[in-house]
């Protein structure tokens, strides 16, 4: 049997190299040869999750089709979030909680998409209905990622079902959620130590909206200001990416973990479209979203309606 390899999107968040692994070692359970990669490097946040529950740092690559001809795909399905050479190996299975759109394939394959706040919540049920028993350091990252995905439970995108299986997991864990919860939010957050790329690139993701290439990046933090003082350098470094890169619009989120709301920086020609389209104001690139902490559900759709 030919090796499989498991992976999140590019810019890889909490939930995309966990789920990679929970989802590796559910199908190794279930008989298969699987094996959990990252597209790109692991952040602070997600970093301290794998220190804590003593796990490996899974291997960082750009292209999978020099290693394996199949590979499942986790926390995401759009080509341009995925691998480089994703059209040139056969994708067996995609779990996600995201959008589905620029994703297509020439075999049938197991897919499955719920409306829920985290990827590993899905994998949460499928152990369940695989019988499958859930180790104390997989469910560990299993809830590091629902803690990431969610805000500790209080974003918009959580559900019951993310809530049910962050408390379970934390039980297998054996860990408090809140005090556990916090602590991992914070990991997250330090970047005075972060060059400007960093910021941008930590957790971005592409999305064509109409004729329009979108970037959005989004940053974790206690301290919006430190980031708003390096406005003109991140400017700078976001005019130099959409240039490079064709982006029409480029977001950076900046989202207070503790207060719940986000500011960001806006570089492109499409202040009216965005300021509309978020019901907010522009005064020199900046923008302050009340209470916007997800970008997948309160800023993409509405940039993707607007755009259309």
């Amino acid at each position: 049997m030919s090796e499989i390899l498991v992976f999140g999107h590019k810019s890889p968040d909490t939930d995309a190299v966990t789920s990679a692994i929970s989802f590796s070692y559910l199908q190794n359970q279930l008989g298969l040869d699987t094996k959990p990669v990252a597209l790109g490097s692991i952040t602070d946040e997600t970093s301290y999750a794998l220190d804590y529950f003593n796990v490996d740092y899974p291997e960082v690559v750009t292209t999978v089709s020099n290693e394996v001809k199949q590979v499942m795909l986790v926390d995401h399905n759009e080509a341009q979030q995925s691998s480089d050479d994703i059209d040139q190996v056969e994708v067996l299975s995609v779990v996600d909680h995201h959008r589905i759109a620029n994703f297509q394939t020439a075999n049938p394959l197991y897919y499955r998409a719920e409306p829920v706040g985290c990827t590993n919540t899905i994998i949460f049920k499928m152990f369940n209905e695989k019988n499958i028993e859930i180790p104390k350091e997989i469910a560990g990252l299993m809830l590091s990622a629902i803690i990431s995905d969610t805000l500790l439970l209080k974003s918009p995108t959580c559900t019951e079902e993310d809530v049910t299986a962050a408390k379970a997991l934390a039980v297998i864990a054996n860990v408090d959620l809140e005090i556990y919860g916090v602590e991992l939010l914070k990991a997250g957050t330090k970047t005075s130590d972060k060059s400007e790329q960093e910021l941008l690139d930590a957790d971005a993701k592409t999305f064509p909206m109409g004729d329009k290439n979108v970037r959005i990046g989004q940053v974790n933090v206690v301290d919006v200001q430190e980031i708003i003082d390096r406005k003109d350098a991140l400017l700078e470094a976001m005019k130099k990416q959409s240039e490079a890169e064709n982006y029409d619009v480029f977001l950076l989120l900046i989202t207070n973990v503790l207060e719940n709301d986000s500011t960001a920086i806006l570089y492109g020609p499409h202040e009216q479209e965005v300021t509309e389209a978020l019901a907010t104001t522009v005064k020199d690139n900046v923008l302050f979203l009340k209470g916007v902490v997800s970008r997948k559900k309160q800023v993409v759709p509405q940039l993707t309606t607007k755009f259309q």
